[in-house]
């Protein structure tokens, strides 16, 4: 008999309930109005997103029912399967057990449609007819082009510049399903316009492309804004992920004592390792979490934990999140999905509670780490993905120097197969380590908003 390397649920066995790692924490910080200082409150978010969602970023309740029509759309690539890594378990020569949670069977290559499917049928619901969003490297804009076709809604895409020239196959994949793909900064808005007078080169932010998708958003009533990351429903959508791996493991009669995700605005790492957070807190097992940002971006390692907003203009509430300040642009990095200034909420209050760890790693060293996964277990991961894999395999090194045989589950976002590119500039020995501009640094720190005590 073979050893079993993939663990698999039936459709039966879809989550029903999406999990709010909220009602656990001990009192999340508010989302604020940037006007008034005071708590949002559902009426405040209603001009550029419908009521439900407006509810679920600011519920507290545990458990969200996922709506039939988004679990039959989730049919067609969830359950994702669960990997046992025996190969690179071989190659590494480590006692760790290594298992990983592989999101690039969707249509769009990553975990991202888990939330652009719920948010357009929520907007759809709501007779909104467009949406428009930001995204990094292009896995969120794929994935909001593939809801907006599901469901006859057109999408305008900011895509961060040099990710839209690094990555033109994603471009036209977001056009294949019906979207609009704009290079941002750009000229059709007053806040890529500000940014372009300023610094016509600027190679552009996640910031920036969500200043440009609001003020859309906020300037049509026939058009909201789809987030990709960072914000509580976006993260409780996406927890599908743990919930499914928590019954795989349970098939393979495991648990984790490590979990490792990628971690840019928090909803790949939220969606994996929030219910296990959940599990612990309610007094279930304690797990180690790891959270693997970029080195070039070092949000949780060397931001500060504070009130700033969401966008490079300032057009967005102020959300309590470690960050390197909203006017941060951080360097051109290849693994575009995590060039975000900010941390999630609910990310950062389980760091400040000493629930989970964060490191920065660079990206050679992640590039290194994907292709030995990728020799080992045949899959090319996303450049994001890269990060989970570097730390993944340095604890599995750690399993074997100290000569135990812990569990080691990582995430693995999305696949690579758009981001050759970069596979490309690696492999010639073209690509280099990015360092962060101290002095863009400092002033973007000292430029958070003024209105509240952090």
């Amino acid at each position: 008999m073979a050893e079993q390397v993939k663990y698999q649920l039936s459709e039966n066995e879809l989550p029903e309930t999406w999990y709010n790692l909220a009602a656990d924490l001990i009192d999340p910080p508010p989302m604020l109005h940037p006007g008034t200082g005071k708590p949002i409150e559902v009426a405040d978010l209603l001009p550029i997103m419908p009521e439900e969602l407006a509810r679920q970023e600011l519920s507290r309740e545990r458990e969200i029912e996922i709506p039939g029509p988004v679990r039959q759309l989730y049919a067609q690539w969830r359950p994702s399967p669960l990997f046992r890594a025996r190969r690179l378990e071989r190659a590494l020569d480590t006692p760790a057990r290594i298992y990983y949670k592989y999101e690039g069977g969707s249509p769009a290559g990553s975990h991202k449609p888990n939330t652009a499917i719920a948010q357009a049928y929520y907007n759809k619901e709501a007779g909104i007819t467009k949406l428009a969003t930001e995204t990094g490297a292009g896995q969120w804009g794929s994935s909001l082009a593939l809801a907006g076709a599901l469901f006859d809604l057109d999408v305008q895409v900011y895509m961060v510049k040099v990710s839209y020239h690094q990555k033109p196959y994603r471009k036209l994949l977001m056009e294949t399903y019906g979207a609009r793909c704009t290079p941002s900064p750009s000229e059709e808005t007053e806040a890529g316009r500000a940014v372009l007078a300023a610094d016509p080169d600027c190679p552009g932010s996640l910031g920036i492309a969500t200043s440009e998708a609001v003020e859309i958003a906020a300037g049509d009533p026939a058009t909201n804004y789809a987030g990709g990351s960072v914000l509580n429903h976006v993260l409780l959508h996406q927890s599908v992920i743990g919930q499914e791996a928590l019954s795989q493991l349970a098939l393979a009669d495991d648990y984790p004592d490590v979990v490792i995700g990628c971690a840019g605005g928090g909803s790949n790492f939220g969606g994996l390792v929030f219910p296990f957070l959940g599990a612990q807190l309610r007094g279930g097992r304690r797990v180690r979490v790891i959270a693997a940002e970029p080195a070039a971006c070092p949000t949780m390692t060397r931001g500060k934990l504070s009130y700033d907003f969401g966008d490079t203009a300032g057009l967005t509430p102020l959300l309590k999140m470690h960050t390197l300040g909203h006017r941060f642009v951080p360097p051109s990095l290849h693994a575009g999905g995590l060039r975000y200034h900010g941390m999630a909420p609910l990310v950062s209050g389980a760091l400040a509670a000493d629930l989970i760890e964060a490191e920065a790693v660079g990206q050679t060293r992640c590039f290194e780490s994907g292709i030995r996964f990728a020799r080992a277990e045949g899959i090319i991961p996303a450049p994001e993905s890269t990060h989970a894999i570097d730390v993944a395999i340095r604890e599995a090194l750690r399993c074997k120097e100290n000569g135990v045989g812990e569990t080691i589950l990582f995430g693995l976002s999305g696949h690579g197969h758009f981001d050759l590119s970069a596979y490309e500039r690696y492999l010639s020995g073209q690509m280099r380590d990015d360092s962060v501009d101290e002095d863009a640094l400092g002033s973007a720190l000292a430029g958070l908003p003024a209105l509240v005590d952090a």
